[in-house]
């Protein structure tokens, strides 16, 4: 089976996408593990089709990944290492190159594509995790959310791709707002709160946090019902998307 050539994706240009979720006060990545015989784990990604804009690209990898098609996306780092060519993965699937072969799963021009060395264009993702189906990919045997902090050893760069994904989340975090997609659609400030220190790894004030948020004009304080003696149900915000 043919799945890669230069008739119909860019060659030796992939992208790669960190996929954040947020779930049990845990910052989450998404990571599929290869079906190799040696534990294999790699970024979702795939390849650029010659007719289609690189933002869409990503789209769709998502989509395939996830089953989401309304997600926060943005790109945050090229990166272009002569040094990056999957020697680690490429060996394993050297191992299984003839009994894919036989099965129709690869063929020897696919092995060839991927033995190249690839410029990989990083994007990071925030998605609602109760909302995602995850999606292995061809190649994967599994695909889960790992702690950002627990995660396992991935092939090439991968772990600095998150790492440096992580430090664009952290600095657009406030200034563009962009942490309420890692929510449900309705939350409490406690809830917001908990967000922003697994985020940033760290505590803050209870006080001054609450204020900061609602300094900055951006959340809708909706009226929570309940019956009964204890009158201290927290408060439920919605994220005012059209700003």
């Amino acid at each position: 089976m043919k799945l890669f050539d230069e008739d119909h994706f860019i060659r030796q240009l992939s992208i790669d996408c960190v996929i954040f979720g947020y779930q049990e006060l845990e910052l989450k990545v998404l990571v599929p593990k290869v079906d190799l015989p040696h534990p294999v784990w790699t970024l979702p990604g795939g390849f650029i089709r010659q007719e289609e804009s690189i933002d869409l690209a990503a789209q769709r990898i998502l989509e395939e990944r996830t089953g989401l098609t309304d997600i926060y996306l943005e790109q945050y780092r090229v990166f272009g290492d002569p040094s990056r060519i999957n020697h680690e993965i490429f060996e394993g699937f050297n191992n299984m190159k003839k009994e894919w072969i036989e099965k129709g799963i690869l063929d020897e021009s696919s092995f060839e594509w991927l033995s190249k060395r690839f410029v990989s264009i990083g994007y990071y993702a925030l998605v609602d995790i109760n909302k995602v189906s995850p999606r292995k990919g061809m190649l994967d045997a599994s695909v889960g959310w790992y702690n950002v902090k627990e995660l396992p050893k991935m092939i090439m760069d991968h772990n600095e791709m998150i790492t440096t994904a992580l430090e664009a989340l952290r600095q657009n975090l406030d200034q563009k707002l962009i942490g309420f997609n890692l929510l449900p659609e309705t939350f409490t400030m406690r809830e917001v709160q908990e967000l922003y220190e697994a985020v940033y790894d760290k505590p803050f004030a209870r006080n001054n946090f609450q204020k900061k948020m609602l300094d900055l004009n951006v959340l809708e304080r909706l009226e929570k019902k309940f019956t009964g003696a204890q009158n201290k149900a927290p408060y439920l915000y919605r994220f005012r998307k059209e700003l």
